[in-house]
C-alpha cells in the first residue's frame, strides 16, 4: 500500500490518549459510538461523523476557550491563535511551522536565502508559521509584517532578499515599489510564496512569473491544522504525510469518488489539538488517491462549500469560473448567474475582455472551458462591458 498503514495505528493511539484529556472530544466520540483505539483503516475512521468548523465555534462559545477539546495541559501550549469567529487554536511552539517547511524545501529555498515574511504576526498563525518553517528549512527570515512599503522596498534591496512571503496583492505592491525607487536591476527576488485569492489567481501567478522573473509557490494550510497539502511542482497539492485527507459530501459526510468535488475533511495526528474528521468548509477534489481511498494529491480549492450552486444536479463552484477566465484568450473577468426558468436550471456566463480581444473566440473558449470543468453546458456566454468591482464569481438567483 502506498500510504503507511502505521498512520492508522498512530491515529488510534493519539486519539485514544487525547480523549482521556479532552472531555469535549470524549463526548463527541461517545455520541457517535466511536472507539478511537479500534481504528485500523480509513473505513473505521470514516464511521465518525464530520465535525464542521461552525460546530467547533458553537462549542467554544458554550465552554470557552477550547470547548473541552484541548488534549494537553495549558502549561505545554506555546501559543494561542485567534481566528475569525473567534475560534481559539492552541499550538505547541516550533516544529517546522506545522509542516510548512516542506513547501520551502520543495521550492529549493533554504540555507543562503533571505526571506522577507510579510504575513501578520499577531493573533493569526500565518506570520509565525511561515517564520518557523523558513528557519526550519535553513533560511534567514526578516519579519516584515504588512505595511511600510517604502521601508520594506529598501530592506529588499539592501539585505539581498531572495524570496518573499506575501499576499499576491502586497507582493505586487512591493515589487513595483522596488522597481520604481531603485530600478529594474535592483530587483533580485527569485521566489514568491503567495497566498491564494479568489478570481483568476493562477493566471495572476503566471503573469507575475513572467513580469518579475520569479517562481511562485503556494500551500493549503489552515489555522486549525497547520499544513494540509503543498505544491511540489506537480499538479495541485501533495498531501502532508501526517494528514489523512478525504473529499466528502458536505451534507452526509460520506467520501465521494475521485475527481468529484466535495468538502475537504482532514484528520491530523496531533494529540494537543485533536482535529479528527474535521470539515474545513473548503471544496476541492482528489487528483490522486492512496490505495486505501484517502487523498494523495488534492486539486486547487474550488471555493467554500456554501458558495457552490447546484445546477441540474451538479454542484458548480466559484473555481470553475476562475478556470474559464484562465482558459479564455483576452478574458479579464467572468461571472456565472444561475436562474430557474420553466422548471429548468439555467446558467449564463458574462465575460469582460481586454481591448481588441475577439468576442466570438472568447465565447467559444469560455463555453468549452466551462463544460470541461463544470461537467455541464452553459446556456449562454456573452461579452459585457464590465462587472461590478469584486463581483461574486457565481450568483444564485434560482429562488428570487
Amino acid at each position: 500500500m502506498d500510504m503507511s498503514v502505521n498512520i492508522y495505528k498512530d491515529i488510534a493511539q493519539t486519539y485514544a490518549a487525547a480523549a482521556e484529556k479532552a472531555p469535549g472530544l470524549k463526548t463527541r466520540f461517545a455520541a457517535a459510538g466511536f472507539d478511537p483505539a479500534a481504528v485500523e483503516s480509513l473505513a473505521d475512521l470514516s464511521s465518525l461523523p464530520v465535525m464542521k468548523k461552525e460546530e467547533l465555534l458553537k462549542i467554544q462559545r458554550e465552554k470557552p476557550p477550547f470547548g473541552g477539546f484541548l488534549g494537553a495541559d495549558l502549561k505545554d501550549i506555546g501559543r494561542i491563535y485567534v481566528s475569525p469567529g473567534p475560534i481559539f487554536e492552541p499550538s505547541l511552539s516550533g516544529i517546522g511551522g506545522h509542516g510548512l517547511d516542506l513547501l520551502f524545501k520543495a521550492a529549493g529555498v533554504g540555507a543562503g536565502d533571505v526571506i522577507l515574511n510579510t504575513w501578520m504576526y499577531h493573533l493569526v498563525p500565518a506570520g509565525l508559521l511561515f517564520d518557523e518553517a523558513a528557519q526550519a528549512a535553513g533560511a534567514t527570515v526578516i519579519p516584515g509584517g504588512v505595511g511600510n512599503t517604502e521601508l520594506q522596498a529598501q530592506i529588499i534591496v539592501e539585505t539581498g532578499v531572495t524570496a518573499i512571503c506575501a499576499s499576491t496583492a502586497f507582493f505586487l505592491t512591493l515589487a513595483d515599489k522596488v522597481i520604481e525607487i531603485y530600478g529594474r536591476d535592483a530587483w533580485k527576488v527569485k521566489t514568491a510564496f503567495l497566498g491564494g485569492e479568489m478570481g483568476d489567481w493562477m493566471a495572476k501567478r503566471r503573469r507575475i512569473e513572467a513580469d518579475y522573473g520569479v517562481s511562485t509557490w503556494a500551500a493549503y494550510a489552515t489555522a486549525d491544522l497547520g499544513l494540509v497539502a503543498y505544491e511540489d511542482g506537480g499538479e495541485g497539492y501533495v498531501v502532508h504525510p501526517d494528514r489523512v485527507v478525504q473529499i466528502c459530501d458536505p451534507v452526509s459526510g460520506a467520501p465521494v469518488d475521485q475527481g468529484e468535488p466535495g468538502e475537504v475533511v482532514v484528520t491530523a495526528c496531533d494529540a494537543t489539538w485533536p482535529m479528527i474528521r474535521f470539515g474545513t468548509g473548503d471544496s476541492a477534489f482528489a487528483l490522486e488517491s492512496n490505495e486505501d481511498g484517502s487523498v494523495k494529491r488534492v486539486s486547487a480549492l474550488q471555493g467554500r462549500v456554501g458558495a457552490a450552486v447546484k445546477v441540474r444536479e451538479i454542484f458548480v463552484y466559484p473555481r470553475v469560473v476562475e478556470e474559464v477566465v484562465i482558459a479564455t484568450p483576452g478574458a479579464k473577468a467572468a461571472q456565472a448567474v444561475v436562474t430557474r426558468e420553466n422548471d429548468r436550471d439555467m446558467i449564463r456566463i458574462s465575460l469582460v475582455l481586454e481591448e481588441g480581444a475577439s468576442a466570438s473566440d472568447a465565447e467559444t473558449s469560455a463555453a468549452e472551458a466551462f463544460k470541461l470543468h463544470a461537467r455541464i453546458r452553459a446556456d449562454e456566454v456573452a461579452v459585457v462591458a464590465e462587472l461590478p468591482e469584486n463581483a461574486d464569481l457565481i450568483i444564485n438567483q434560482k429562488d428570487n
